[in-house]
């Protein structure tokens, strides 16, 4: 039996990137508009655990029906993972196409904004603190990677620090930027269009665009070239 050696690689076209997304069936529109009327903001939250887990056809439909009715704005073509979970839905903006994928969890907050861009491919696992956040067009963010958009001030010193106030800071992640598998982005922190996040890394200063950052914390690799080898150091599998 012959082995292929570790550094092959192949080069395969992307789906989600490329794939044009089928129109939602006519009825889908007015199944989250009769969800809405007839369940309200916490009936539908009490409903979608119902529908979280599942991966049958139906459980699929609802997680979606349900998304779409109760986030204060959601496009077409979206799709939702078993276990995906949420708080303060009602802040959501949600562009067309869509993807968040198994047990992501999205954490609004109820005076917050949360805009996630068309064409956004969100990996199992990720997390969002999502208060003040905006993911752009056509990004990527690869499994487990994780936005705080918070932190505790630690004042006074005399007090437990999960007691003290929370300072909340805005996180922008830019268009076509791709955030590795298990990253970390720290409040208030920019993403450049079209940036590379290396995986694991964590950063904790704005990212210029179309650089190349890893580490702990992040570090500028290089910029992005139209001669770049294949990458590979932010690679979660998109798909």
């Amino acid at each position: 039996m012959s082995v292929n050696r570790v550094d092959e690689a192949r080069i395969v076209q992307a789906v989600h990137g490329r794939h044009e997304r089928p129109a939602d069936p006519a009825y889908q529109a007015g199944l989250a508009e009769a969800l809405k009327q007839s369940y309200g903001h916490a009936g539908l939250i009490e409903l979608y655990g119902r529908f979280a887990m599942g991966d049958g056809v139906l459980d699929t439909l609802m997680r979606k029906a349900i998304w779409q009715a109760i986030a204060r704005s959601c496009g077409t073509g979206l799709q939702v993972a078993g276990g995906a979970g949420f708080k303060h839905p009602e802040t959501f903006e949600i562009g067309n196409g869509v993807f968040i994928g198994a047990q992501a969890y999205i954490q609004g907050r109820f005076d917050g904004t949360c805009v996630i861009g068309d064409n956004v491919w969100i990996g199992p696992m990720a997390y969002f603190d999502a208060r003040d956040l905006v993911i752009e067009d056509c990004v990527g963010w690869g499994p487990g990677a994780k936005v705080l958009g918070s932190a505790h001030t630690a004042l006074p010193v005399d007090v437990p620090i999960i007691r003290t106030d929370l300072e909340i800071k805005p996180v922008r992640i830019g268009a076509w930027a791709d955030i590795g598998t298990n990253a970390t982005i720290l409040p208030g922190v920019s993403i450049g269009k079209g940036a590379i996040v290396g995986a694991g890394a964590v950063v904790v200063s704005d990212v210029e665009p179309f650089s190349v950052v890893a580490g702990v914390p992040a570090k500028f690799i290089r910029w992005r070239t139209e001669a770049d080898p294949v990458l590979d150091i932010s690679r979660g599998g998109r798909s």
